[in-house]
């Protein structure tokens, strides 16, 4: 009923739905990602706290990382089949609640189920497919854009939190740490229950860019969708095996596994300890992975806009070869102020540019309908990434002392990401595609 109200009274002043369901949406991938990315400050005060070594802890965030990409592509097919606000509150219940049991756990199987498996799902149940999905469903026009900005909440969250975090954990401890997250995820958690909405006809609307309703003419309602978790686990399979038999399927499933190893996976988690073992304080290690966040807002826009004016080949390339040399760079920063700052600045601006041209090049693909569920298994294909690095850059510290291997490796393999776009043939349409069943 608010949300009605709330239209009828946007559309008289010329402003569509679509853009609550945005705002809504970016609060609650901040605030999402947020959890994810708070690894990162927890690794070093969990080890003093319990005696654990940093390949220990690296695999709890390790499962994490790697059930938000898993259940990506199962969460697309849960929001076509029970809707994205009941699968959003969902998701915010069990992250909510798994983080706020962990601040009891004591032992490392317990942070494995809580803060690994039970956030993990949570957090896999929104994943970068929430982003794709809204906008898929919400706009016609400005898609690009609206990518660009849930994707740069998604990789900001990762990042925003961590100053305060780290402030937080320095002075009272990393539990104290958790709170202005718990507090976002409450607030997003209220907003989705009061405005959300899954598509433009719950509204009396078309997508934002199509075109207008006739006087008297009523919204085209949603196909129903019939069946229960089977199914939708069942689809989103389907849509695997229809899609892995393509090329593009693989190389963007493949270049993306490059993405995760060479962000959330390694930077995200092992930056702020890798800054520490080369004498900087943990806050001022956080600062600059929230610098890094500043720049790659900006970036992620920036790529959301390009996406949809330039070919989005050339972009992969250009986004993979320059993140490629930013992290072979990094060692040559000597971890100074002046020298982080700049790869701040540099890495930043390309964190997830990746993902808008990625999204468009798999609606392409493979058709705007089915884009959200392959999108789901490309992004699966980044957590697996992201969990491999996570995991090999505390093995890495633990059997050579040093991070700095895992990042060599890291922007070799971008150098790689950036070569193998080009295996994929332009495609100017989207490919037709057989009528789905209700």
């Amino acid at each position: 009923m608010l949300a009605q109200t709330m239209a009828n009274a946007l559309a008289r002043r010329g402003l569509h739905y679509g853009w609550v369901v945005v705002a809504v949406t970016f609060l609650t991938s901040l605030s999402i990602a947020g959890t994810v990315g708070l690894g990162g400050v927890f690794i070093t005060p969990m080890a003093r706290e319990f005696g654990w070594n940093a390949a220990d802890l690296s695999s709890v965030f390790a499962i994490r990382l790697l059930l938000f990409g898993l259940m990506a592509p199962f969460a697309a097919a849960f929001m076509e089949r029970y809707g994205v606000r009941n699968i959003i509150v969902l998701a915010l219940a069990l992250v909510i609640g798994g983080m706020a049991a962990g601040v009891v756990a004591t032992s490392l199987w317990q942070f494995v189920l809580l803060w690994g498996v039970v956030v993990g799902f949570g957090t896999g149940l929104t994943a970068m497919v929430l982003g794709a999905t809204v906008a898929s469903r919400w706009f016609e026009e400005r898609r690009g854009l609206v990518l660009g900005l849930l994707t740069a909440a998604v990789a900001t969250g990762q990042l925003a939190f961590l100053p305060l975090a780290a402030w937080l954990t320095e002075h009272f401890g990393w539990r104290m740490a958790l709170a202005p997250t718990m507090i976002s995820l409450g607030l997003a958690a209220a907003l989705v229950l009061l405005f959300m909405q899954d598509r433009p006809a719950d509204v009396g609307q078309r997508a934002f860019g199509a075109a207008p309703l006739r006087p008297g003419e009523a919204p085209v309602p949603p196909p129903v969708r019939v069946g229960n978790v089977g199914t939708a686990v069942a689809r989103a399979f389907s849509i695997l095996n229809e899609s892995a038999r393509s090329l593009p399927f693989w190389v963007l499933f493949g270049t993306f596994f490059i993405c995760g190893l060479s962000t959330a996976g390694l930077v995200q988690t092992h930056f702020i300890s890798l800054c520490g073992d080369f004498g900087m304080p943990q806050v001022d290690a956080a600062s600059t992975l929230a610098m890094m966040g500043a720049f790659d807002f900006v970036g992620t826009i920036l790529s959301g806009w390009l996406s949809d004016r330039y070919n989005n080949r050339s972009l992969l390339f250009w986004y993979y070869g320059l993140r490629g040399l930013s992290l072979l760079w990094l060692p040559q920063s000597a971890f100074t102020f002046y020298g982080l700052s700049l790869f701040a600045m540099f890495y930043g601006l390309d964190w997830v540019a990746t993902v808008p041209p990625t999204v468009k090049l798999a609606g392409r693909y493979f058709g705007a309908e089915k884009a959200p569920l392959v999108f789901g298994w490309i992004f699966a294909g980044h957590q697996i990434g992201s969990a491999v690095a996570a995991w090999g850059g505390g093995l890495s510290r633990t059997l050579l002392a040093s991070y700095l291997p895992a990042f060599y490796i890291a922007g070799v393999m971008c150098l790689v990401a950036a070569g193998s776009v080009f295996l994929l043939r332009d495609k100017r349409a989207p490919a037709r595609e057989a009528p789905s069943a209700a």
